[in-house]
C-alpha cells in the first residue's frame, strides 16, 4: 500500500512505469524488496545473537551517529546522510532498534529495578544520549523526538507514573509559557501554591513540596521563554503555526500544513480516486511522498481509505502489544514493548501533523514514507521481535 501511494504521490505522465528505477517508485520496490531479504536473514540468526551483541549494536550505530556529521553529505540543510550513489541511509534510523536492544538488555537484568534512581539514571542515558547526538550533531528534531517513546516502555516495566504526570505538565506549562504573559503565568502559579497551602496539611513536609513545585513550575516558565528565544526561526514558525499565535501567513508559514488539510478534506468520503487527486498531482503539498505521505491517502482514498489505514497500522500496534505481554523473556518483552512504542509514536506524530494537530517535525509513516532508511529500520525493529517471540513458541514445544 505505502509503494501504491508513493507512486500515486509522485505519478506524472512521462514516466509512469511504476518499476522504473530512476523515479522514487521505482527506488523504493528496490528498497521492499531488499527489505523482505533483510527480513528473512533476521528471522534465520539465531535469536541468541541479539541478546548476546544487543551493547555492541547499540555501540556501532552510536559511533555511526557520531561520525555522520564529519563524514557525511548534506541533504536538505541536515548532515546525516552517508551517500552511496544515488542511494542514500541515515544512521539515525537506525538508531531506534538499537537504542530498544540495549534498553531491554539493560532492564532484563534480574539485579535491575526501574524504581531505583539509578537504574532509572541510566535508563535515561541510554536514551538521552542518542537523542542529544541527533538533534545537537545532525540538527534532525523529529528523529530525536521519537526516542521520548521509550517513556511508555518505562512505564510497562515499573518506572512511576510521577514521571509521566510530570512530563504532562511540562508540557502544559511549555504551552501556557508561549501563550500567556509570563507575568500573568507567575501570579496564577503563586495562586496556586496558596490554595495548596491553605488546602493541605500545614506541616513541613507538604509546605516544603509546594514551594518546591512552585519554584521548579516558574523556571520552566521563565527557561521556555528563553528556549523558544533561541530557537531556529523555522522551528518557531513551526510552533507559532501550531499554537495559532498571531496571524498566519497560509502563502508561508502555513502553506503546509494548510495544503495537507486541502489535500485530505477534499477527498470526501470515498475520495477522488487512485491517481485522480489534484493536490496530489500538480504537487501543492510538500515532502507529499514522505513525511506528508497520509495527504494522498486522504485525497485518492477519502476517509474511508485514511480509516483503513489508521486501523491497520493500530492493528499491527495492539498485535504487537499483546505478543508482548506474552513473551516468557524479560528481554523480548520490553523489546516488543519498545517496538510498539515506536510505531505509535510515528503514527500519532505524523498523521497529526498532516492535519494540523501536531508540531511538523517531519518523521515518516511506518512502512508507507518513501525512504529506504526508515523502510530498513522499520523492518529490522519489527523483525527482530517477531524473531523473539518465535523462540518463546519454541520453548513452548
Amino acid at each position: 500500500m505505502g509503494w501504491m501511494n508513493i507512486y500515486a504521490a509522485v505519478y506524472n505522465e512521462e514516466h509512469y512505469v511504476i518499476t522504473d528505477i530512476s523515479q522514487k517508485y521505482g527506488k523504493q520496490l528496490i528498497w521492499i524488496v531488499s527489505s523482505i531479504v533483510l527480513a528473512i536473514i533476521i528471522l534465520i540468526i539465531d535469536e541468541n545473537f541479539y541478546t548476546a551483541f544487543a551493547y555492541l549494536i547499540f555501540g556501532i550505530f552510536l559511533v555511526a551517529n557520531i561520525a555522520v556529521p564529519f563524514l557525511g553529505r548534506e541533504v536538505k540543510g541536515s548532515r546525516s546522510w552517508f551517500r552511496f550513489g544515488d542511494f542514500g541511509i541515515q544512521p539515525a534510523e537506525f538508531m531506534k532498534f538499537a537504542t530498544n536492544l540495549a534498553l531491554a538488555k539493560f532492564l532484563s537484568n534480574q539485579n535491575i529495578k526501574i524504581a531505583d534512581y539509578k537504574n532509572t539514571f541510566i535508563t535515561l542515558i541510554l536514551i538521552g544520549v542518542p537523542l542529544l547526538i541527533i538533534k545537537v550533531l545532525q540538527d534532525e528534531t523529529g528523529l530525536a523526538i521519537v526516542f521520548v517513546a521509550f517513556i511508555f516502555t518505562l512505564y510497562r516495566e515499573g518506572l512511576s507514573v510521577n514521571y509521566l504526570l510530570l512530563g504532562f505538565l511540562a508540557i502544559v506549562l511549555f504551552i501556557l509559557a508561549l501563550l500567556i504573559n509570563n507575568t500573568y503565568l507567575f501570579v496564577i502559579i503563586a495562586s496556586l501554591c496558596i490554595i495548596a497551602v491553605v488546602v493541605v496539611r500545614k506541616n513541613a513536609r507538604n509546605l516544603f513540596i509546594i514551594a518546591a513545585v512552585g519554584i521548579v513550575a516558574c523556571t520552566m516558565v521563565k527557561g521556555t521563554s528563553m528556549v523558544y528565544e533561541h530557537m531556529e526561526p523555522h522551528q518557531k514558525i513551526r510552533i507559532d503555526v501550531l499554537l495559532g499565535r498571531g496571524t498566519v501567513d497560509l502563502k508561508k508559514e502555513g502553506y503546509n500544513v494548510n495544503q495537507a488539510k486541502i489535500a485530505i478534506g477534499s477527498g470526501g468520503f470515498l475520495g477522488k480516486g487512485y491517481l485522480q487527486g489534484t493536490q496530489t498531482k500538480y504537487d501543492f503539498v510538500p515532502e507529499q511522498d514522505t513525511d506528508f505521505i497520509f495527504c494522498t491517502v486522504g485525497e485518492e482514498w477519502g476517509f474511508v481509505g485514511s480509516t483503513i489505514v489508521i486501523v491497520l497500522l493500530l492493528t499491527l500496534i495492539i498485535r504487537v502489544v499483546f505478543m508482548a505481554e506474552r513473551q516468557r523473556s524479560p528481554f523480548s518483552r520490553i523489546y516488543g514493548y519498545g517496538v510498539a512504542s515506536v510505531l505509535f509514536f510515528h503514527l500519532t506524530v505524523n498523521v497529526g501533523m498532516t492535519i494540523g494537530l501536531a508540531p511538523v517535525i517531519g518523521i515518516p509513516l511506518p512502512f508507507f514514507s518513501y525512504g529506504g532508511s526508515s523502510l530498513w529500520s522499520f523492518t529490522i525493529l519489527l523483525f527482530i521481535f517477531i524473531k523473539l517471540d518465535s523462540h518463546r513458541l519454541q520453548i513452548l514445544r
